[in-house]
Parts: C-alpha cells; structure tokens; sequence
C-alpha cells in the first residue's frame, strides 16, 4: 500500500532543531515498518494560522507498507514516532516538535465520501473548535495548504485526489500566489 504524508516541526525538542528533527523522524518511520520510496525538500514556511508561533520546517515522504492496514493502525504508527520526539497535543494548531499528517493510502477514502466532505467543508472558526473522533483519509484539508502541496509537489506531482479527482500539480496551481510562494525550499 502506497502512503503519502506531511511532517512540520516549529519547536526545539530537548535542543533538536525542527529541521534535525524531520531528519530523525524520517529515520524512524523507516525504522517502523515503512519503505521510505521518496521524501521532499524541507520548506520553511510561516506558522498556521499565520501569527501562531515561530516558522515551521516542512517536508513529505511517499512511504509504502506491507498489508492493508487501516487508516487508524497507520496513524497510530505515525503517532507513536511524533510522541518519541515530544509531541503533546494540548492546543489545536499549535506550535508543535513533531506533526506527522496522513495524508492518503492508495485512493482510499475513509470512513466515507460524505465524512470526508463534511470535514472538508466546515467552517474555519469551526474546525478550530473541533477535530474528528476517526481517522479521515485523504487528508480534508491537504487541498487548500501549501506547506502541503508544496512539498507534495517535489515527489508525487500527479498523485489524483480521490474525491475531487485533481493532482496534487493541479491543487498546488489553484492556490494563491503568495501563499504557494510563502513556502520556501531550506535545501536545493
């Protein structure tokens, strides 16, 4: 099964830079159990919402998987890696060590069309309030972030989008100007 996720760090975790600590964490997805296929440049980009904390270091990695594991036992692979380097969930969108994001498994869309479209389309203020009690594949929110799609676009520039049937090239290009060029590559 073929895995797309994003990784951002904005916080030291016991002095490790956000930068080292991407570095880390793509040693350890390896480590548990993923095919590292491909990864992207790590990006600098500005804390979201804007003003949140200080700039994130961003990447994502195209990981593949033996079986047909739920969206859930992924991400709770996923999530064991983010608690290893300081990860505490005590604010929604707030500054982080580690943040690893499912972003899709194959074209799986989980639990189903209309959670993810509900999820999709609420409302800013609203997901602010409120996370999903259940893993959502593909990400609801992946299509209208750059320090997603930015990095997306480095290693799966053609992945097509599930529900809404665009590529990850196609998403990237609908998106402002300045917010595709707030993303900014740290390495060539």
């Amino acid at each position: 099964m073929h895995v797309l996720i994003a990784l951002g760090a904005n916080l030291l975790h016991k002095g490790v830079s956000p930068h080292e600590t991407l570095v880390q964490a793509l040693h350890d997805i390896e480590i548990e159990g993923f095919s590292m296929m491909q990864c992207s440049r790590h990006f600098q980009t500005p804390a979201f919402p804007v003003g949140s904390g200080p700039d994130y270091v961003n990447a994502a990695a195209h990981l593949q998987i033996a079986g047909s594991p739920t969206p859930e036992q992924v991400y709770a692979r996923l999530a064991k890696i983010e608690s290893a380097h300081g990860r505490e969930r005590v604010q929604r969108w707030g500054g982080r060590t580690l943040d690893i994001d499912l972003l899709s498994m194959d074209d799986r869309i989980a639990p189903d069309a209309a959670t993810f479209l509900h999820w999709a389309n609420l409302e800013s203020a609203a997901q602010r309030l409120t996370a999903p009690d259940h893993m959502i594949v593909p990400h609801p929110r992946l299509h209208e972030r750059a320090f997603v799609l930015v990095p997306l676009l480095d290693i799966a520039p053609e992945w097509r989008h599930p529900v809404y049937g665009q590529t990850v090239r196609q998403m990237h290009d609908a998106l402002p100007k300045i917010e595709r060029d707030s993303v900014v590559p740290l390495t060539a």
